[in-house]
């Protein structure tokens, strides 16, 4: 093996392969796009339930926040996926196909899943008992764990899939696929699951449930997702480039090492501890992570959440479009810098409208929704998914142009899951801050604290009622914006310094691997995952 000098590396980076210079052209390869999207849309769906369960959880009023905060566990795959993507890129069957070998039991034991959860569903999440916690978090983190790997394999599959002029429409397939995968799976499961919903809009005459009950739900989804892969197993034939342009892919021990280079690059710890930190994580979470709970709290159904929530996604595929004109320049950083400060502010806008709306929505003490509360609450949230949007196009667009494209996908990947572990780190403290910091206590017994549900149970048994003394949400807008300030003083200036720099200063010093060009960062769609 003939070993590149650094030199060498830097003019390898410097060039950009003929294949991104050609004009794109999807004549040959609609099919191909077709089946991508697909991909993402089914791998959209197990997302979804990390979105939608604990709406219905909240709704349920049988758990706490502190069990809101330990279902957050089931998205950490995406945010591990990293730690076994080497061995999905290095072991296959030939005969299978590299993609395939993963791709299809990985799909089969998705539909599993679903399968099961079709027949045990409303043991585990009933409408009024208590739910099986322990259970509900091991099957879906179980299906998004497959949902990550999939993730991976795909991700990889597009570079094949696509001719080289064309790889660029990989992203694109990704954003929207998963945005459709979650709407289908947020949608169906609270929209076509619910009695008032399907009475209202979808059915003529009144009936008892829903149009569809979570176990046919559940049903449906894993047939398509077993009938789907099976034909994709019968009829879709991989292609086998492993000569092609002279590729050498890296053993699992190589794949490692490039993740350690990588670290080892001046400043990228510095960037990295920004991520794990960072204000669009903790900072945010008073108008990110709980919202949708907080609105089931003050009494809006999870009916109407879900069709706002829907009308959110499409914002969310449109506009990082649009913003993609802005955020393209050398400068993306400073994008997000600039719209921190607002961004943090809207939990002050949060924090009002949730003060109000518990009593705006209620006529003596009936739950009572007039139109132009929906109507301030959907400005509200599209101001907030607009800004949010741009920041995360911004913060992709910084990646995509300090990856080395070399090892874009292994570069961006790592990025993303110092990124993603930041998300875990906030979700979970969001949740558990607001438990933390509620106090409670029964009209009638200020010694009862009403802390656990026996408690609340034994104050509504003898006639009283659970008051809230302090609201646990609050102090965390408060608290956790404070944060979100410290974190931008500290390290406004260090990223400003960190996006100045040129490209070349975020090589891969690859001194003992064989560089391959099959990579174009930009053109990765590990760009965008998260739940």
């Amino acid at each position: 093996m003939t070993l590149p000098t650094q030199e060498d590396e830097q003019s390898k980076s410097a060039v950009k392969p003929e294949s991104i210079l050609a004009k794109t052209n999807l004549k040959g390869d609609w099919l191909n796009i077709f089946l991508l999207l697909l991909f993402y849309i089914m791998q959209g769906m197990p997302i979804g339930l990390i979105i939608v369960i604990p709406i219905f959880l909240q709704s349920n009023k049988n758990v706490t926040y502190n069990e809101q905060a330990l279902f957050g566990l089931v998205v950490w795959p995406f945010s591990l996926k990293l730690l076994w993507a080497p061995l999905v890129d290095s072991f296959y069957i030939r005969k299978i196909g590299r993609r395939k070998s993963w791709f299809i039991p990985v799909q089969f034991l998705i539909g599993i899943c679903f399968f099961y959860m079709a027949g045990t569903i409303n043991e585990i999440l009933p409408e009024t008992a208590k739910p099986n916690i322990l259970k509900l978090i091991f099957l879906v983190f179980i299906s998004n764990f497959m949902a990550a790997t999939q993730d991976i394999v795909v991700d990889g599959w597009a570079l094949d899939l696509l001719q080289k002029n064309n790889v660029g429409y990989a992203s694109t397939c990704a954003s929207v696929g998963q945005i459709i995968g979650l709407i289908l799976s947020t949608t169906s499961f609270t929209l076509l699951t619910s009695e008032n919903f399907g009475n209202k809009y979808l059915r003529i005459t009144p009936k008892v449930g829903g149009i569809m009950t979570m176990n046919s739900l559940f049903l449906v989804w894993a047939i398509s997702f077993i009938a789907i892969t099976t034909l994709i197993a019968i009829f879709k034939n991989e292609k086998d480039n492993r000569l092609e342009n002279n590729r050498t892919k890296p053993s699992i021990l190589e794949s490692y090492i490039i993740l350690y280079n990588i670290l080892k690059i001046p400043g990228f710890k510095l960037l990295a501890i920004a991520l794990l930190t960072s204000q669009k994580q903790i900072g945010f979470s008073p108008s990110e992570r709980v919202v949708n709970l907080k609105l089931v709290d003050v009494g809006v159904p999870k009916d109407n959440i879900m069709i706002i929530q829907t009308g959110m996604y499409i914002i969310k595929i449109i506009l990082p479009v649009i913003a993609a004109k802005y955020t393209a320049g050398p400068k993306p950083m400073s994008i997000l810098l600039s719209l921190t400060p607002i961004k943090l502010f809207w939990n002050s806008v949060f924090f009002i409208f949730f003060y109000y709306a518990s009593r705006l929505i209620k006529n003596n003490g009936v739950v009572d929704i007039p139109t132009h509360y929906y109507v301030i609450l959907v400005l509200i949230y599209s101001i907030n998914d607009i800004q949010y949007s741009i920041m995360m196009t911004a913060l992709v667009a910084f990646y995509c142009r300090i990856s080395d494209t070399r090892f874009g996908g292994t570069y961006m990947t790592l990025l993303n899951s110092f990124s993603n572990a930041g998300g875990l780190l906030a979700k979970f403290l969001s949740f558990a801050f607001i438990g933390l910091f509620t106090f409670k206590e029964c009209s009638f017994d200020s010694k009862n604290n009403c802390s656990t549900l026996h408690l609340q149970n034994v104050c509504t048994l003898n006639g009283g009622d659970c008051t809230t003394i302090v609201n646990g949400y609050y102090v965390e807008s408060v608290v956790f914006t404070i944060v979100g300030v410290i974190w931008y003083i500290i390290f406004k200036n260090i990223l400003e310094k960190l996006q100045s720099k040129s490209p070349s200063h975020w090589l891969v010093k690859a001194n003992t691997l064989e560089s391959e060009n099959y990579e174009n960062s930009c053109s990765l769609i590990t760009l965008n995952k998260k739940p």
